[in-house]
């Protein structure tokens, strides 16, 4: 979608707002010149403040882009682009980030799983409920321009994809968790990873769920361009 575009972003300063070597993948795999700088920004919004877990996730890539662009504007550094993202996962009215350990690891994942027992960590009341195995991958972007005016132009959407995980086992969450893969991954679980034998099916943008949502970003983009 973005190949009549791509020579005439060539010369421009794209900045994503962002560490995550998966959106770095993403998007050098559209062919997209950019330069990477991790925002600062304290990713401590209160949830209660918000509707909706996609009006969360757009303020705080909004907040992470905005944080970069001070930077930039202090510094007298040219951008013509700064791409925020953020993404979480949602567990009917609940809002699944980052775990903080293993075993809050393992807690996520076994939310996931309709037929849980309460074998896992049997201290932790949150695993003695039953809940559904599908859940929906949020991501909220934003993209800035004109960054040196007193107003700067902000454009933001979000992308929705519905996961739903397949029967899990003790044991699969356990191992699972060993791996490491789930401790910087929103919900606990990599689709790009081995956490693809976890997932039976998905409705929606496979990349979202990677943490990117590409296509309604190039949408979006080539809408800005015009």
């Amino acid at each position: 979608m973005l190949e009549p575009v791509l020579s005439k972003l060539a010369d421009k300063s794209i900045i994503l707002a962002s560490g995550s070597p998966r959106r770095h993948h993403l998007l050098n795999l559209i062919g997209l010149k950019f330069k990477a700088i991790p925002s600062n920004f304290e990713e401590n919004l209160d949830k209660n403040l918000f509707a909706l877990p996609s009006d969360y996730v757009k303020e705080t890539a909004k907040q992470k882009a905005k944080e970069v662009a001070s930077n930039l504007l202090e510094k007298g550094t040219r951008a013509d682009l700064i791409i925020g993202a953020d993404t979480v996962v949602v567990l009917g009215d609940q809002i699944l980030e980052k775990p903080a350990d293993e075993r809050h690891a393992a807690q996520m994942l076994a939310r996931f799983y309709i037929t849980y027992t309460p074998i896992l960590y049997k201290d932790d009341n949150v695993c003695n409920r039953l809940s559904s195995r599908s859940h929906y991958v949020c991501t909220g972007i934003t993209l800035i321009t004109d960054i040196e005016k007193e107003s700067m132009n902000i454009v933001q959407f979000h992308e929705k994809t519905e996961v739903i995980m397949g029967e899990l086992s003790h044991e699969v969450i356990e191992a699972y968790v060993k791996t490491g893969e789930p401790m910087d991954k929103a919900g606990s679980f990599g689709i790009q990873g081995r956490g693809s034998t976890l997932v039976k099916e998905i409705h929606g943008d496979y990349f979202n769920v990677m943490g990117f949502p590409l296509y309604s970003f190039s949408q979006h983009l080539l809408q800005l361009l015009k």
